[in-house]
């Protein structure tokens, strides 16, 4: 493997208090020589953190996750980055196969593998098994969409590959902070969806919930993930409710 390889990569990533993430985060990545990371607003100790890191900080107002994670790569240095969240962690086998596709690319971008946590419990079903996202591209043929939540990098020109090795991610330690995550998660969605003229109607929520739930528990096998696959088709389930009817009541020119 080539010394220089490292130094051909950058990584991005967006932040807002992860004191409790940060550091297993950058920890598996410091051997990127240049992290660009953007603070949109954190009031506890992440910037102090990715400052003693040697991360390149930014620090501003909320932009909204797609263009929040597009000018953290706007800013990176190299011409191949990687886009990591907080609460991930890549492992060293997912290293070692990044360092190889960086040496000799055949794609202009790579959807990694992604392995998810959910109240400490490895998720193995629950529709969350089949989780490729693509986070290592050429900035120049890549680029984030401007979504305010589900972002997504798309690729201009060029081709697509898979890396197999694992990106770890711990989501929900516990369920207070899924629900204050649904929270927000459904402000931005129904925000954005009343912005596109979208309307609901409460008898449409409780439609999609219950086919929520239906899909993770039964049709992607969440049951076999023991309480945590109950909890998190639930919760899920509640999460879609809350964004309809918060769509309704936009809509209708009520607070939500």
């Amino acid at each position: 493997m080539s010394e220089k390889t490292p130094f051909s990569l950058s990584a991005a990533l967006i932040v807002k208090n992860e004191e409790k993430n940060i550091r297993r985060c950058l920890e598996s990545i410091r051997w990127i020589r240049d992290i660009v990371v953007y603070d949109s607003g954190s009031t506890d100790k992440t910037p102090d953190i990715c400052r003693a890191y040697g991360c390149r900080l930014f620090e501003g107002e909320w932009l909204g996750f797609g263009p929040a994670k597009q000018f953290a790569v706007s800013q990176t240095l190299h011409d191949w980055v990687l886009v990591i969240d907080a609460d991930e962690e890549v492992s060293p086998e997912l290293k070692e196969e990044i360092l190889a596709v960086i040496e000799n690319p055949v794609f202009d971008g790579y959807r990694i593998r992604r392995l998810s946590y959910y109240l400490g419990r490895l998720i193995r079903h629950s529709g969350w098994n089949r989780d490729d996202t693509l986070r290592l591209f050429h900035k120049e043929r890549g680029h984030f969409n401007d979504k305010q939540v589900h972002e997504s990098v798309q690729i201009l020109s060029g081709s697509i590959g898979k890396i197999e090795s694992p990106l770890y991610h711990y989501t929900y330690p516990d369920i207070n902070t899924h629900l204050r995550k649904i929270s927000h998660y459904t402000d931005l969605a129904a925000e954005s969806a009343v912005r596109q003229g979208k309307r609901s109607v409460l008898f449409l929520a409780f439609i999609k919930a219950d086919f929520k739930f239906f899909k993770m528990y039964f049709l992607q096998a969440g049951f076999l993930d023991g309480w945590e696959g109950l909890i998190l088709a639930s919760v899920s389930a509640f999460g879609v409710f809350l964004k309809y009817v918060k769509i309704s009541r936009l809509s209708r020119g009520k607070k939500v």
